[in-house]
């Protein structure tokens, strides 16, 4: 059963944007805190940015305001703008909860690179 579907990843120059989707399933997406999180090659998946059912959103230290997190609670979306991208960005990205994660989906990839 597939709970999320990412997309919106892609090449994009330093300096870019991307604005990623992220569809998950009503029962998993319904009055939970959801996440972004990205796992570069070699390192641990880490939180990019969470909003909770109420909207109220944190996001990790590297973000540094380039970052927005947003969700369509009728539509069971979250979306993750991304501005002014570097190399350092480049990663597989993925959605879940923000707590309590279920199966992870297959992400989507992000990779900046002049």
């Amino acid at each position: 059963q597939v709970q999320f579907v990412e997309s919106g990843g892609g090449l994009v120059q330093p300096g870019g944007s991307l604005r990623l989707s992220c569809a998950a399933s009503r029962n998993i997406f319904s009055g939970n805190a959801m996440g972004w999180y990205r796992q570069a090659p070699g390192k641990q998946r880490e939180l990019v940015a969470g909003i909770t059912s109420g909207c109220i959103t944190n996001y990790g230290d590297f973000v540094k305001g380039r970052f927005t997190i947003s969700r369509d609670n009728a539509k069971n979306t979250v979306y993750l703008q991304m501005n002014s991208l570097q190399p350092e960005n480049t990663a597989v990205y993925y959605c879940n909860r923000r707590y309590n994660q279920v199966n992870w989906g297959q992400g989507t990839q992000v990779t900046v690179s002049s």
